[in-house]
């Protein structure tokens, strides 16, 4: 029942949005590449990604929840955005095969030249499986992105119980720190953080390995 209000209730505009923008920023996607938008809920990286990547790329979304991709619809729909392939999975537990094949035969490319997951692997119980899976759905190079949240820092961390409670309310565990997957698996790291350390980014090139 919370996806037709989730923009209105997750602090967005106040909060959060600081974080979509650095890390997209960071990530950098070029016209015309397409995107991997992991857990892209009701489809608030979409506008940014757009600016990026342009008409003549992709932007391809999946979550696990069919009413945020309700939600995502609806905001594809009335912005005209022809160039949107949204998906139904769960980034934990999905073949990437299928997930591959399905974006093909959607009018996409089997794997992304970047991929971003904004708020979304502290959610998942087990974030390093869907990691994996963001891996197996990128080319070799490709720019990954993680943009998610932890305890708030120095002058700033007389906030941290409103952010422990944001993450609560929110089903996020706020000591997952998942972009530590970034520092471990890419080179050319890009960090950043916003709102008093609340916000962590990272971005960087996949090195080589298995699946690349």
């Amino acid at each position: 029942m919370v996806a037709p209000f989730y923009d209105l209730l997750s602090a967005e505009y106040p909060v959060y949005r600081a974080g979509r923008r650095a890390g997209i920023a960071a990530l950098a996607p070029r016209p015309g590449d397409q995107v991997l938008d992991v857990g892209c809920g009701t489809g608030l990286n979409f506008g940014l990604l757009r600016d990026a990547v342009g008409p003549a790329g992709t932007i391809v979304g999946v979550d696990a929840s069919s009413r945020m991709l309700d939600q995502a619809r609806s905001r594809v729909r009335r912005r005209g955005w022809g160039n949107v392939i949204l998906l139904e999975a769960d980034a934990t537990t999905l073949c990437p095969q299928d997930i591959g094949a399905r974006i093909a035969a959607a009018g996409g490319r089997e794997l992304s030249d970047a991929a971003l997951a904004t708020y979304a692997l502290s959610i998942m119980p087990d974030w390093e499986n869907a990691w994996r899976h963001v891996l197996e759905l990128s080319t070799p190079g490709a720019v990954l992105g993680v943009v998610d949240m932890q305890d708030t820092t120095g002058p700033w961390s007389v906030f941290s119980p409103l952010a422990r409670l944001a993450c609560r309310l929110g089903g996020a565990d706020i000591g997952a720190h998942p972009w530590r997957a970034v520092e471990r698996d890419c080179t050319d790291v890009v960090a950043g953080s916003a709102r008093g350390g609340h916000l962590q980014i990272r971005a960087g090139r996949r090195r080589p390995g298995p699946g690349a």
